[in-house]
């Protein structure tokens, strides 16, 4: 099974300071203890339920998640006498974690609160349920810890397609996308893309904030694609499914006939496939684009022309005798073979003259 996880060191990090004051959380949380340790980073996007760090199995626990103690584990806590309480703080808070979350509003034992606070391990105290807090946490932490890249192209949506445009500077990139608007097509970023890793295993690409809606072509400078043309031809954001590079034609460059055999390039881990098109003058770049993101639907839908083709003609050229072997089948009316400078057309039909009235 391919891995698609990001390499660690594209991964950002977020202090618990900052998870208190994040406005978009959506749950009603506040500091019980640990204040002392509010810087400390959360590198983790996924919440870890750490119950069993309680009674000393301490094997997985990952101190860069969030911690969350929920209805089960508190009432496992509350049963125990005092000593069992204090047993079970320093098992947890012994591990230096980044911060533990205790949900439903109800305050764990004394134990708990003054182990936080020797530790310097901050205790917050969340109103809502398990499940709403680990689905907000869920969210805002997809959002602040995802890899994060910066590739200079341009991105397109094609048919629902993302398609990613790379280059040399000045081979074009630039006027394929604008072409490709005029033809009823999305720009979603010029020049500079911040890509950023969703789970699982895909990479999503925006403008940067200056550049949002712009374009630049030489000889016309700056344009505004969506006062040019209105709401319809820009888009904020757009998935990464096909990477284009142009380059230009070069008589004895190597460049596929077949398709056959795929390329992919990584971005933040990911491989997303890439072609190769030649540009040279008389080649309408947009249009093949255009083919090019047609045939990644079929691709995605499990269709793969060049492949379909060659079985095809295998199965029309091949067959196996009784030994198992394939021996070559003498050619049918579907593939017989063409004669030099034969053209392959019926030939055109003679009418008979006109006759005269």
């Amino acid at each position: 099974m391919a891995n698609h996880d990001p390499p660690a060191s594209a991964l950002p990090t977020m202090s618990v300071r900052q998870l208190l004051e994040e406005p978009r959380l959506g749950l009603e949380i506040r500091l019980l203890a640990g204040g002392r340790g509010l810087e400390r980073r959360i590198t983790h996007p996924r919440i870890q339920k750490s119950g069993l760090a309680m009674v000393g199995h301490l094997h997985g626990i990952v101190p860069t998640r969030i911690q969350v103690l929920g209805e089960t584990e508190m009432s496992y806590a509350e049963s125990l006498d005092e000593a069992g309480q204090h047993k079970a703080a320093e098992h947890l808070f012994g591990m230096d974690l980044a911060c533990v979350v205790v949900s439903r509003g109800v305050p764990p034992p004394a134990p708990f609160i003054d182990m936080a606070e020797a530790t310097s391990t901050p205790l917050l105290l969340c109103e809502e349920r398990s499940s709403t807090a680990i689905t907000q946490l869920h969210t805002l932490m997809d959002e602040h810890l995802a890899p994060r890249d910066r590739l200079h192209g341009v991105l397109v949506d094609v048919f629902e397609v993302g398609v990613l445009l790379l280059g040399q500077s000045g081979i074009g990139k630039s006027e394929c996308a604008l072409e490709l608007v005029m033809r009823g097509h999305r720009l979603v970023a010029d020049d500079v893309i911040e890509c950023d890793y969703r789970p699982p295993g895909m990479v999503f690409g925006q403008p940067a904030a200056l550049l949002r809606h712009h374009i630049e072509v030489r000889g016309l400078g700056i344009l505004n694609i969506k006062d040019l043309y209105g709401v319809t031809a820009i888009r904020e954001r757009k998935r990464l499914d096909l990477i284009v590079r142009l380059e230009l034609w070069k008589p004895d460059g190597s460049y596929d006939r077949i398709g056959l055999e795929d390329h992919f390039r990584d971005v933040l881990g990911v491989p997303i496939r890439e072609v190769v098109l030649p540009v040279q003058p008389g080649r309408n770049m947009s249009s093949i684009i255009e083919i090019a993101a047609r045939n990644e639907l079929l691709r995605q839908a499990g269709h793969h022309p060049a492949r379909d083709l060659v079985r095809q003609i295998e199965a029309g050229l091949l067959q196996t005798d009784e030994t198992g072997s394939r021996i070559q089948r003498p050619p049918s009316r579907q593939f017989r073979a063409v004669r030099l400078n034969e053209s392959a057309a019926p030939p055109p039909v003679k009418l008979p003259p006109k006759r005269g009235r």
